[in-house]
């Protein structure tokens, strides 16, 4: 109960704020879009990325008359911190923030605090070829129910990748990469929390620890963190001391981790991207011996998604974004390893046989692993996990950066 009424006062202050475009009612919406410039918050830290959103903005106001300007974030919830800003000082309209890359404890967070429009994004007219069935996370955001508050528009998976030129074997379970990196010292990083990559590591080297992983799922004020976590930090105890740099400097991003290896400072590195190092090495980033792995018993995925403000002064136009996003042709760009190597959240049978042959075309490239060999996805922890663990962090390590 408490939940819909925190999503009916982000409602119900959009309606009042007089910018409630109804997406049932497309052509309305495109009018109302036209002319309109979005602010797209969005994770400005991959220039394959930038390159992207670039792209999807010259589709958009070559159609549709919508400008689109990508506002770069090194960190989300620098956007959900504006957002509250502003409807704590009363801006219920003309937000500066139209459209936001985001998922998990951010998400939660504008849910939480009625700071989204909607629910909107299940009347997309291109929802139809969302697979909802196959790929639930594109409607449950690390355990927190979506209701259309969100649109996806990209799944992502965690996989690991190396050189084989330098690492023939690497390691598949976390005990493993313990070892291999105590006698390898210095081979291994990953990106430094608060970064979600690196965060994603240590989710990721929890599951392999925690005795039911059912336990994630819940908040962590409703289990014994401290007993779930204990095989964690005692991992990162030892492991610390062990990487780049005896871990007294991280990468500040995951893209960073790619000019490591290309210089051959480390040997291994996680992605949430199966299709990163394929593209790194169609750009030439990254030599072709590059490939990729999972670790046993597998790996966490999720989706990412945008939404849309309470407050935001383009809703139109933020759909229309969105909306573009979903179709076949956005969609088979951003899995095409060159472009960007993510994951569609389509449902591919549901495709007409020119846009089915959008995604048979593509090569996925020598470093990406087939579905059958990603295999599948592991599920976010609650995002209460991913807060109180990066806090943690950095009260352990972070101190001595």
């Amino acid at each position: 109960m408490l939940k819909r009424l925190i999503v009916g006062l982000g409602l119900s202050l959009a309606t009042a704020a007089g910018a409630a475009p109804d997406p049932k009612n497309w052509d309305a919406v495109l009018d109302e879009a036209k002319g309109q410039t979005v602010y797209w918050n969005a994770w400005g830290g991959s220039t394959a990325t930038n390159d992207f959103i670039r792209w999807a903005g010259d589709q958009v106001a070559s159609r549709y008359d919508v400008r689109v300007e990508h506002v770069k974030l090194s960190d989300t919830a620098d956007a959900v911190a504006r957002v509250l800003a502003e409807k704590t000082a009363g801006k219920d309209e003309g937000g500066a923030i139209d459209l936001i890359w985001i998922n998990g404890a951010n998400f939660a967070a504008m849910k939480d605090n009625g700071l989204l429009f909607g629910p909107w994004a299940g009347d997309l007219p291109n929802w139809h070829y969302v697979d909802v069935a196959g790929k639930p996370a594109v409607v449950s955001d690390f355990t927190v129910p979506t209701e259309g508050l969100e649109s996806p528009w990209a799944m992502a998976q965690v996989v690991f990748y190396y050189d084989t030129a330098r690492l023939p074997e690497p390691p598949k379970s976390m005990p493993a990469l313990l070892d291999w990196a105590r006698a390898n010292p210095g081979r291994f990083t990953f990106p430094q929390p608060p970064d979600f990559l690196g965060t994603t590591f240590m989710k990721q080297a929890l599951y392999g620890m925690v005795a039911d992983p059912a336990v994630l799922q819940q908040p962590v004020e409703d289990v014994d963190y401290d007993a779930v976590t204990a095989p964690l930090w005692a991992f990162l105890d030892e492991l610390t001391p062990n990487l780049w740099r005896q871990g007294r400097a991280y990468p500040q991003t995951g893209p960073r981790q790619i000019q490591l290896m290309a210089d051959g400072e480390i040997d291994l590195a996680i992605s949430f991207s199966p299709g990163e190092a394929s593209t790194a090495i169609a750009n030439g980033q990254l030599p072709d011996t590059v490939r990729s792995f999972v670790l046993d018993g597998g790996t966490i995925g999720n989706a990412s998604f945008v939404a849309i403000p309470y407050n935001a002064n383009a809703k139109a136009g933020a759909m229309v974004l969105a909306d573009f996003l979903l179709s076949p042709e956005a969609q088979a760009r951003a899995q095409d390893p060159s472009v960007l190597g993510y994951g569609t959240v389509l449902d591919l049978a549901k495709l007409g046989a020119d846009d089915r042959a959008r995604f048979d075309a593509l090569e996925l490239g020598i470093a990406t692993l087939s579905p059958e060999n990603l295999g599948p996805a592991l599920p976010e922890p609650h995002p209460s996990w991913m807060t109180r663990i990066e806090a943690d962090w950095q009260a352990r390590f972070g101190t001595a950066q």
